[in-house]
């Protein structure tokens, strides 16, 4: 319950946007146009505005076209052939072909074949019904553009919020991780990995926020002072999906060599432990306000701290996990530090050099 809770609290505004833009295109189509049944502008509207955090303005130029196609396609096609169980399976299938040579993206091609089987079975040619559903569609989908401009999401909350979701997920695993190494427990090893490896779809949600926030950030002026924040955010989002694939290779090697009865060094097994309360401090700092603290520069500091202790000496004469969990703690410091603003080669200059094993591939 408190996760349905939190997915609807998430939504609340999206939610909004698209029951007031629903409410807004039905009163235009039908009160200021004088259209006796607009059915499509408020669903025109809800498409183009969607649950979903980003590509909008596609959704709603897509949303336009398609119906355009699919009007005119079913119009001529059904004056020609008329309708029937056959002529609407070779209507869709020529209007979705046609929708995707267009362009190929979901929206076009589904309500391309939508509207030309409204067309063939709801609206006959001749009774004006195309050209209305037009005119709908062209309402429903400005009203959804102009409602995301007006009532817009915060375009760099909703990231961070999910960027430090990310980082609290896998500084809690290698925290974990630490523990299953000093306890020799593979079990604790094997839930740190568990939890690693579903990040994968909040950095894919992420990716999609920082698309929707850049073009909320076009639309509305707003947020116009917000594009700097976004764009530092845009530049972390793949040193930090780096990261946290890096975190599940550490996390697998770390397993292997608990199941094989390889005791890596007990300092390595430190800087482990120490590379999880840096991650939080990173969280920490993708959610601080900018004149809070901790801010990129201490975030740098606390990394820092961990890759100078990564020295050489701790997988002096060890096995191949343990140099593989070494080689990954300093690639996981270096993709944090990008992640707080730092370039890669000179985060890269601040670790110690080391001997990598043979069979480990170096940070490139």
């Amino acid at each position: 319950m408190r996760k349905a809770a939190d997915r609807v609290r998430s939504s609340l505004l999206p939610i909004a946007q698209c029951a007031i833009g629903a409410g807004v295109a039905w009163f235009i189509a039908h009160d200021v146009i004088g259209h006796e049944h607009p059915f499509f502008a408020p669903m025109a509207a809800m498409i183009s505005i969607g649950v979903s955090f980003g590509a909008r303005l596609r959704r709603a130029v897509e949303l336009i076209v398609g119906v355009a196609v699919g009007i005119g396609i079913g119009d001529l096609f059904v004056t020609q052939v008329g309708t029937g169980g056959w002529q609407i399976v070779l209507l869709v299938l020529i209007a979705m072909s046609a929708a995707v040579f267009l362009d190929g993206g979901p929206v076009i091609t589904m309500q391309a074949a939508s509207s030309a089987v409204l067309v063939a079975t709801l609206y006959p040619p001749g009774n004006g019904g195309a050209a209305l559903r037009m005119i709908d569609a062209l309402v429903g989908g400005l009203v959804g553009i102009v409602v995301v401009a007006a009532i817009p999401l915060h375009p760099v909350r909703r990231a961070r919020e999910q960027a430090a979701g990310i980082l609290g997920v896998m500084g809690a695993a290698l925290t974990e991780c630490a523990d299953g190494l000093l306890e020799q427990d593979s079990t604790k090893i094997k839930t740190a990995l568990e939890a690693a490896r579903g990040t994968q779809g909040s950095i894919d949600a992420l990716r999609n926020t920082l698309e929707g926030s850049r073009e909320i950030i076009r639309m509305s002026p707003l947020y116009w002072n917000s594009r700097s924040r976004l764009q530092r955010l845009r530049d972390a989002s793949d040193p930090l999906d780096n990261a946290v694939r890096n975190s599940r290779v550490l996390l697998r090697r770390a397993l292997t060599s608990v199941r094989d009865d390889e005791v890596l060094n007990p300092g390595l097994i430190v800087e482990v432990e120490k590379l999880g309360q840096a991650v939080d401090v990173v969280r920490r700092m993708m959610l601080a306000d900018p004149d809070e603290k901790p801010d990129p520069a201490e975030a740098t500091r606390v990394l820092r701290s961990v890759g100078k202790a990564a020295t050489k000496d701790l997988v002096e004469g060890a096995g191949l996990s343990a140099h593989v969990v070494f080689a990954q703690t300093r690639s996981i410091v270096v993709d944090l530090m990008q992640v707080c603003g730092m370039r890669r080669l000179s985060a890269m200059a601040l670790l110690p050099p080391t001997v990598p094993h043979p069979y480990v591939t170096p940070i490139d």
